[in-house]
């Protein structure tokens, strides 16, 4: 019987960092959901779908497999069996992902890809709806949040460090902004699973919040 772990919370909590430390150290897959919105996005791309034709979003959505696997120590994403990891990070395919994963058909194939690999891997998932819509039996469910302000100061960093010049309060305002556009969505809105452990990374490092994750597994599932 595969094992999951679901970690859903709002942007810039450090859901995907976590994640993949959590799933590194018990040897469970990565499971990236954007990374599998892009795909998809890349599969309209190619199949020459206009991202305002939610009907036809809807019509292509269908035939479209993705999957994530690890091989040498890296994430994979196939689409339709072909490597697409050098093809999803482009500005096209993020504005595709933007319009696409809107539409509930969109989410709820994936959500089916999604919930597909859990039944066969043990997976560690990050996202906005993975404990109360993709893995709602999830053997551990935690809610990673941290306060607006914490979040706005790590991408603020983060711009910094690359070069880009930016300002906190806008950035927190963009974050706060966000979060009100998310939990109030009409598709899978982000909320807390009632059986998710709540954990505020606000004066946490990455390192203390994965060991508190990976204890309360263990804990769980001793």
């Amino acid at each position: 019987m595969s094992k999951s772990i679901a970690i859903d919370g709002p942007a810039g909590a450090g859901k995907s960092t976590i994640a993949k430390k959590v799933a590194k150290s018990l040897g469970f897959i990565y499971v990236d959901t954007g990374a599998m919105y892009r795909a998809m996005a890349l599969y309209m791309i190619k199949m020459g779908v206009d991202a305002s034709d939610a009907d036809k979003i809807s019509a292509t959505c269908t035939s479209a497999d993705i999957t994530i696997k690890h091989e040498n120590g890296e994430q994979v994403v196939y689409l339709n069996g072909e490597n697409v990891n050098g093809l999803i990070r482009t500005e096209e395919v993020g504005n595709m992902a933007s319009a696409s994963s809107v539409n509930g058909d969109v989410r709820r194939k994936l959500v089916e890809l999604q919930q597909k690999m859990a039944k066969t891997t043990d997976v560690v998932m990050d996202g906005r709806d993975i404990g109360t819509v993709v893995l709602p039996d999830a053997n551990l469910k935690v809610y990673l949040t941290a306060s607006s302000r914490v979040r706005a100061e790590r991408r603020y960093k983060e711009l910094i460090a690359k070069g880009t010049e930016c300002n906190i309060d806008d950035i927190e305002k963009d974050i706060i902004d966000r979060d009100y556009r998310d939990m109030h969505r009409e598709n899978s809105p982000l909320k807390q699973a009632e059986d998710a452990v709540l954990l505020d990374s606000s004066d946490m490092t990455i390192d203390e919040v994965a060991e508190k994750i990976l204890n309360l597994y263990q804990s769980k599932n001793s």
